[in-house]
């Protein structure tokens, strides 16, 4: 026969030990509290009735101390023991700094850049069969961004009033609209990218019909609606904006030079997009400001192209300007791609840089040799003065050399906003 193999053998301290019986207790409450009843708990209440509890029970209640579970007569028969049995101190001070670490405050709102990090990280690892075009990434990540806060807002929140600015007139404009109707005069002006690929237009028929201008378009589509628009308008924009990505990423660089009309003038697909990008993080911000969102500028590396963008449009719009007689003649007239009088535009902060604005002519080139002007302004301010939501008055931190010059460039950066 085989020997039989022992038990596992109890521990010193195990519940089964019966301890010494204190005067005036009742034999069967302190095997109860000892753990040989069928009701612990009766037993507990017995022995606190008589006064005292044994090393082995309390310190059986040490964890549910540490959570502050004890009742008061508990509570402080437990504490009454700790000053007795060294033990049981140091076991009870693991079990409360446990029980804080367990405990930590923070805050349960989700890093508004957590998405950006993981999709970062899921790409590293496995990169997109269909890669995204470099010069289309800021509309992909600006789109991203706005997509994740129009989930995040409650139905109400669509109907929340937003007031669109823009500079028109030689002053500030508004627009009062919604949270919806926002999105809707993204889609509709999306849909001139959208034409220019081959792909539908969000307002069909109304568009073929006869151009329309950007605000002509936007009105259209908000006047088309039979009631006010809710957050059903997000969906179509949301698939609007991932097709655009698709197309041009499985078309490849060959259409980053594709010209997209905005009726007085066109942009190759690549600053179209470029511009959507903007477009998405200013109206972003409109919408994050009315519903009390947290809302962050681009990444430095997409701002700088932003701001890009605005620094190469500006000598042509100061032309149209010089033309309409809202800006000062030209006063140095030079061959084209030749050096011309110039400002210096000087970008601070996140995206920021140094461009140099031709000012007599598109067709010169900036040079710093010629340069008679300065102008310095944090990165999201340009922005802000191009999006027609800071006013020229306002725009410039610093300002040194020809002050016409100066009024000139602020003035056609502040006309390059739209509704």
């Amino acid at each position: 026969m085989f020997p039989r193999i022992p038990g596992p053998r109890s521990a010193p301290d195990d519940m089964t030990t019966r301890p010494r019986r204190a005067p005036g207790i009742p034999a069967q409450a302190m095997e109860v509290a000892a753990g040989a009843g069928p009701d612990a708990t009766a037993g507990h209440r017995a022995a606190r009735a008589a006064g005292a509890l044994t090393h082995t029970v309390l310190k059986s209640l040490l964890g549910a101390w540490a959570l502050a579970a004890c009742s008061a007569e508990e509570t402080a028969l437990v504490e009454e023991h700790l000053t007795e049995c060294a033990p049981c101190a140091g076991e009870a001070l693991r079990l409360r700094d446990a029980v804080g670490l367990l405990h930590a405050d923070r805050s349960l709102d989700l890093d508004p850049k957590l998405r950006s990090r993981v999709l970062e990280n899921c790409l590293a690892r496995r990169p997109a069969r269909i890669p995204v075009p470099g010069w289309a990434a800021p509309y992909d990540a600006e789109a991203a961004r706005l997509d994740a806060l129009l989930r995040d807002i409650g139905d109400a929140e669509w109907h929340a009033p937003v007031r669109l600015k823009w500079f028109e007139d030689e002053r500030t404009a508004s627009r009062k609209t919604t949270v919806a109707g926002v999105i809707g005069h993204l889609m509709s002006v999306d849909g001139l990218v959208a034409t220019a690929l081959g792909l539908d237009d969000p307002l069909g028929s109304a568009a073929t019909a006869a151009p329309l201008s950007l605000t002509d378009r936007t009105e259209s589509l908000w006047g088309a609606a039979a009631s006010p628009p809710t957050r059903a308008v997000h969906e179509p924009w949301r698939e609007q904006s991932h097709t655009l990505i698709r197309t041009v990423s499985y078309a490849g660089r060959n259409t980053a030079g594709l010209s997209v009309s905005y009726g007085d003038f066109a942009l190759p697909l690549r600053d179209a997009l470029l511009d959507r990008a903007f477009e998405c993080w200013v109206h972003g911000a409109d919408i994050a400001e009315a519903v009390a969102y947290p809302y962050d500028p681009p990444s430095g590396a997409h701002l700088h192209r932003m701001i890009d963008l605005a620094a190469r449009l500006l000598p042509a719009v100061l032309a149209a300007r010089r033309q309409g007689g809202l800006a000062s003649p030209p006063q140095d007239l030079v061959a084209v791609g030749s050096p011309g009088r110039s400002l210096h535009l000087e970008v601070e902060g996140a995206g920021g840089g140094d461009w140099y604005i031709a000012l007599d002519s598109p067709a010169a080139v900036g040079s710093p040799e010629r340069s008679v002007a300065q102008v310095a302004l944090d990165g999201v301010e340009f922005c802000q003065l191009v999006a027609g939501h800071v006013s020229p008055e306002e725009a410039a931190a610093g300002q040194e050399g020809d002050r016409e010059a100066i009024r000139d460039v602020l003035f056609a950066a502040a006309a390059m906003s739209r509704l």
